[in-house]
């Protein structure tokens, strides 16, 4: 077996595993999206470095409603040159850094339906601490994504001890082992092959799709995103337009 095999078959045990121990924390998860966005309030995803990803999975991406608000800071996810300017450097260093997320936080005014959710695989930063933090401070459910192998496993990196998972109301494991990789290979010291992106991507795209689920039930109609690709098909081009406005609604309270 190769290691690409071998990668298959272990992210797929965790995508197994994910559907085993994970359905009732995306069923609670959801119930609070659904809670927020019914009521005219927001759900925002916060995740820095690579977790941001999994903001973007969510929105704006085809199949997406408005609700959801990606909170991704370029200062801390802009990396892709990994050295010089815009590296890898100082977004590692700044993620590190206590009080920017009360910052990042001071820039809206958020609602009383709102809620949130943070994304980090290791959960222990004082970033993501801060934001989850900050946001139960506001009166706003917290919803935790993280591997709580690596998190349980970590010493706190924040100075009040705490973790992600000690400030979620909800806390959905990703399942990851620590370290996010499952490959090894004869001659490396480090494994290779993450699952974060996939088991991330997963959780979300469940969690969308039981929220759009949920709103119908409702007898709320989500105004959905339809893909941009089908050149020439004027319902796709119009259904766009009522998105884009829809969205620019959905963000009414938050510049007040």
């Amino acid at each position: 077996m190769n290691a690409s095999i071998t990668y298959f078959e272990k992210t797929l045990a965790l995508l197994q595993h994910l559907r085993e121990t994970q359905l009732d924390n995306i069923e609670r998860a959801a119930e609070i999206c659904a809670n927020a966005i019914g009521n005219q309030g927001l759900v925002f995803l916060f995740g820095n470095g690579h977790s941001r990803m999994m903001c973007e999975e969510m929105t704006p991406r085809q199949g997406c409603f408005p609700g959801f608000v990606a909170l991704v800071e370029l200062s801390l996810s802009n990396h892709a040159a990994i050295i010089g300017a815009n590296g890898l450097r100082a977004p590692l260093h700044l993620e590190k850094y206590e009080g920017y997320a009360e910052e990042i936080l001071k820039g809206f005014k958020f609602g009383a339906r709102d809620a949130f959710i943070v994304i980090s695989t290791s959960g222990i930063r004082p970033v993501i601490v801060e934001m989850a933090m900050g946001a139960q401070k506001r009166g706003l459910p917290v919803v935790g994504i993280c591997s709580r192998r690596h998190s349980e496993q970590s010493v706190p990196a924040h100075s009040s001890g705490k973790k992600l998972i000690d400030c979620a109301d909800v806390v959905i494991d990703n399942g990851c082992p620590p370290g996010d990789c499952v490959v090894e290979l004869d001659g490396l010291e480090w494994r290779t092959g993450p699952t974060s992106t996939v088991t991330g991507a997963m959780i979300i795209n469940m969690l969308r799709s039981r929220v759009a689920e949920k709103l119908l039930e409702r007898g709320i109609k989500p105004e959905l995103l339809p893909s941009h690709q089908f050149v020439g098909n004027a319902n796709a081009a119009e259904q766009l337009e009522r998105f884009y406005e829809a969205y620019r609604r959905s963000l009414a309270h938050l510049y007040q």
